[in-house]
């Protein structure tokens, strides 16, 4: 008799200071460390570090769109665990402050006379404040149809 392969995933997505996202969905997109991976339930098991980038999951017939951090991501057949150092749903993003944050970044990148570390530096901070502005320009797809 041959299992049945699961319906959902559980996504559990958590930052050292809260819990950002848990419960079952259809599927989740991860910014992996070489691209972005599709999850699906029945996946394969995988380990895999992330990149700052956009999280989306969907969930109850919405799409919903989440900035992460650096972290890594577990993923099992039933179950993605995802731990990143920040998060941040796209909703709550202060898109002014990304935007300030990206100038920032892209104008000590800009300077020659910085020390390698400075320029890594200002490479993570460009990379968060792009991660932030990509998600902030989307809302989950419930929140598009509500304003319809």
């Amino acid at each position: 008799m041959a299992e049945s392969l699961p319906t959902r995933i559980e996504l559990e997505l958590v930052t050292p200071e809260r819990p950002v996202v848990r419960g079952p969905v259809i599927s989740v997109s991860l910014p992996g460390k070489e691209g972005y991976l599709g999850i699906l339930p029945g996946h394969a098991p995988l380990l895999s570090e992330l990149k700052p980038g956009e999280l989306s999951y969907t969930q109850d017939g919405a799409t919903h769109y989440v900035a992460v951090s650096w972290g890594f991501a577990e993923v099992l057949p039933d179950r993605v665990i995802v731990l990143v150092h920040t998060s941040e749903r796209a909703e709550e993003i202060d898109r002014e402050r990304a935007q300030r944050a990206r100038q920032r970044a892209e104008e000590r990148l800009g300077k020659t006379s910085d020390t390698e570390i400075d320029r890594e530096r200002a490479q993570a901070a460009l990379e968060r404040a792009m991660a932030r502005l990509e998600a902030a320009g989307k809302t989950s797809s419930a929140q598009q149809s509500n304003r319809l």
